[in-house]
């Protein structure tokens, strides 16, 4: 049996607690009541790990001894670790209003790059948005397909940056593998949404789906509308709480780039597995936090917290 075979988290999907995305009629809905709760009752959280050095550069070869894990105050031992190519389940949201008018040729040519790092068992869909977010391509091996909807997109409308993410969460429910991963290409501005940051923070926070973004900004932010200033901030918190990360670039020629090195470094991963205690099975959500023993000058990324299996 693979490693990656069992879930990567002790999750709480608390679907109740906010109102189920809108959906486009193309997509298929679950056919559950939104009401229902999933709860994965695994006594192992998994907890997928980046190490980057002072130029931001991926750390490779580390043993389990190099890491500490912290369930609140407590250090856990580690009793799983992997540093695997597993296959991934990928879905891409990708920014086509008006606001990338002159982003879009290269945000285009970074899904390309993405999409050639990948390998033959991972799967893609992909998700555009302006006004409104629509599902261009399902889940799909072939690539070439997932480029032709991306290169066919024309800039226009307002941004709906929070209800596309949002409807990219809930059809990765239809994933076929245990990694899960979304990339957002975007500036980070929205001014159409009917979901709030906080609503779809809460969602990222309830799922084992890892984002990284790519954020490309003006460089005079200053004159630009409030709700396209706050896009770094919005980007950064959404790939924080789910233990992605946040790329910044201002320059579009450098996208294409950082979109083929975060493809390489999905596939380059540690994997770290610990076993709360029973007091830890209360159904709540539990900080963690993950370090090295000789930590100078690397940085770790890893999600935040984790929702407890209940008695």
């Amino acid at each position: 049996m693979r490693f990656w075979l069992v879930r990567p988290c002790l999750l709480l999907l608390a679907a109740a607690a906010m109102a189920p995305c809108v959906w486009p009629q193309s997509v298929a809905r679950r056919t559950s009541s939104p009401t229902d709760h999933l709860r994965i009752d695994a006594n192992l959280v998994l907890v997928p790990v980046t190490v980057t050095d002072h130029k931001d550069r991926m750390v490779t070869g580390l043993r389990q001894s190099d890491f500490r894990v912290y369930d609140g105050a407590t250090e856990q031992p580690v009793t799983q670790f992997a540093e695997e190519d597993v296959p991934l389940s990928v879905g891409i949201v990708f920014d086509t209003s008006g606001s990338m008018r002159d982003k879009l040729w290269e945000s285009k040519k970074a899904i390309a790059a993405l999409a050639a790092t990948a390998n033959p068992e991972d799967q893609f869909f992909l998700v555009r948005f302006s006004g409104q977010p629509e599902l261009a391509v399902p889940f799909a091996g072939d690539l070439k397909r997932l480029e032709n909807a991306s290169w066919s997109a024309q800039p226009s409308g307002k941004t709906a940056l929070l209800d596309a993410i949002c409807l990219a969460l809930d059809y990765m429910r239809n994933a076929r593998n245990p990694r899960k991963v979304m990339v957002i290409i975007s500036d980070g501005g929205d001014n159409h949404s009917r979901y709030t940051r906080n609503e779809i923070r809460l969602r990222v926070r309830e799922t084992d789906i890892a984002v990284y973004s790519i954020g490309i900004y003006d460089s005079a932010s200053q004159w630009l509308p409030e709700q396209e200033r706050g896009g770094p901030g919005l980007l950064t918190r959404i790939a924080d709480e789910s233990g992605g990360r946040h790329f910044s670039v201002e320059r579009p020629g450098d996208i294409p780039e950082l979109a083929a090195a975060l493809g390489r470094e999905l596939h380059n991963q540690y994997v770290l597995g610990f076993r709360p205690s029973a007091a830890r099975r209360d159904g709540k959500y539990h900080r963690i936090q993950v370090k090295l023993r000789d930590g100078h000058g690397r940085h770790i990324y890893s999600r935040p917290g984790y929702y407890a299996a209940g008695q």
